[in-house]
């Protein structure tokens, strides 16, 4: 008994002791993947993901009828409207007699939606529900990859619509042709050779995993407000599509072997089991998103889950560097810098420069393009901003006007100390600018350069 608990302390020792990067190739992917796993894991076990996931199970509730109008009004146009009804009534045969209703009540109801007989308001508000759902998948994902500002709202319309309007016409044409090559007659009939038929069944039974490995990966390239590597999203996407499977196939026998429910809860046991495999789905989703972040971001996979918060030393230094790499991009041909960048750049995390960046444009030192993800340029000349002005602001992060130095009751010692010190300050400071700082950093790197 006691061997057994101390297995948890073993299991911890092994995955965080080693030096990773002395490790050869695979015991470093291998070590690198169990430390995923724990971090993941103690992601779940916080609850944060469990919270987003029943979320959006509330919210898709909500939204399902609209999304479903929209999708159908769509896919209508191209004719393959029946097979969004068939692969919707085939993900609810896992819910029995009940499950079925309910398919074809909501079947009943996205028919009777029609643009007519709601008037401008209606399909405005219908449009509206589709777009609040959409807002609430991108804020769950922003969450997980820590970028604290959604899309404006022009990028955010115009980018939910093409994933409510392009996204069922892929998915569902993707649908229809591999049904279709599965049942042609030249296919058919290699079918029947072996092994040539043996590949053909295998093949088939990998169609459906790489089509949902496919959505993932657009659904977690294109969500985040932040710029993804396409290899983090498929390695996401791998992981969430086998727990997808896995996921389904335990539910399915859950279902299966709680006849107790159906009779217990009756007409409201579809409902139930409804809104858990929602869940199910959502918080598999979300994993896979934290896999992909995980995988693009490997230094934040730590044993030390707690955020940090910066020292005011910290916090002034930080923030003189992120002005710093803004203005010099701003001199060179360079890009503007992102928030990834510049967090790279400086060696933090996304959100504690986001936290910065949010002051200095708060106070305007800098302002936002109009890409996507934003980049960040200076508001007005480099040489026009003063270091003085900067670190004033830095320092004063946090007071509010009934709590400032003046509220305080200062001896008059300390307060002479004090001004003392920013009196040097100033001095030190006086006519400085950030182009001064910017002229330093490129007179560094060139010095560096030439050794």
């Amino acid at each position: 008994m006691k061997d057994f608990w101390l297995l948890p302390q073993l299991v911890r020792s092994w995955v965080w002791k080693p030096e990773i990067n002395s490790l050869n190739y695979w015991p470093n992917v291998g070590l690198h993947s169990a430390r995923t796993c724990w971090v993941v894991i103690s992601d779940i076990s916080r609850g944060d993901l469990n919270l987003r996931a029943m979320s959006l199970v509330y919210t898709t509730i909500l939204s399902i009828v609209p999304l479903l109008a929209v999708s159908f009004s769509v896919l209508k146009g191209f004719g393959v409207h029946e097979q969004l009804e068939t692969a919707m009534m085939r993900s609810l045969l896992n819910f029995g007699a009940e499950g079925m209703a309910v398919g074809e009540k909501i079947i009943e109801i996205v028919g009777n939606v029609k643009a007519g007989v709601l008037g401008s308001l209606g399909l405005a508000l219908l449009l509206y529900t589709v777009i609040s759902l959409m807002q609430k998948i991108e804020d769950a994902f922003n969450y997980i990859w820590h970028v604290p500002q959604i899309r404006p709202l022009a990028q955010r319309f115009s980018g939910y619509l093409t994933v409510i309007i392009i996204g069922p016409v892929l998915v569902f044409t993707s649908l229809g042709i591999s049904a279709s090559l599965m049942n042609h007659r030249i296919v058919t009939s290699l079918s029947s050779v072996e092994p040539i038929g043996a590949v053909i069944n295998i093949a088939g039974s990998l169609v459906p995993v790489l089509l949902v490995i496919a959505a993932f990966t657009f659904i977690y390239v294109f969500m985040p407000n932040t710029r993804v590597r396409v290899l983090s999203a498929v390695t996401g996407a791998a992981i969430a599509s086998v727990l997808w499977h896995v996921a389904g196939w335990a539910f399915t026998a859950f279902v299966v072997s709680s006849a107790q429910y159906t009779a217990i809860y009756s007409a409201f046991a579809a409902l139930i089991f409804f809104m858990l495999w929602l869940y199910i789905a959502w918080l598999v989703l979300l994993v896979g998103a934290s896999v992909a972040f995980y995988h693009q971001n490997p230094d934040r996979v730590t044993l030390e889950r707690s955020n940090l918060i910066l020292s005011p030393r910290m916090r002034e230094r930080s923030g003189l560097i992120i002005m710093t790499e803004i203005a010099a991009d701003y001199f060179t041909e360079r890009d503007r810098p992102t928030t990834t960048q510049l967090a790279q750049r400086i060696g933090l995390r996304n959100e504690t420069v986001s936290d910065l960046i949010q002051l200095l444009t708060e106070e305007n030192f800098i302002v936002a393009t109009g890409d996507n993800p934003p980049q960040w340029l200076p508001t007005r000349a480099p040489a026009s901003i003063k270091i003085s002005d900067v670190l004033n602001i830095l320092r004063a992060e946090g007071e509010a006007g009934t709590l400032s130095p003046d509220s305080v009751k200062t001896p008059p010692s300390l307060e002479a100390i004090l001004t003392s010190l920013d009196s040097t300050q100033q001095n030190t400071l006086d006519g400085k600018t950030i182009a001064d700082l910017v002229g330093q950093k490129n007179q560094t790197e060139t010095a560096l350069a030439a050794e």
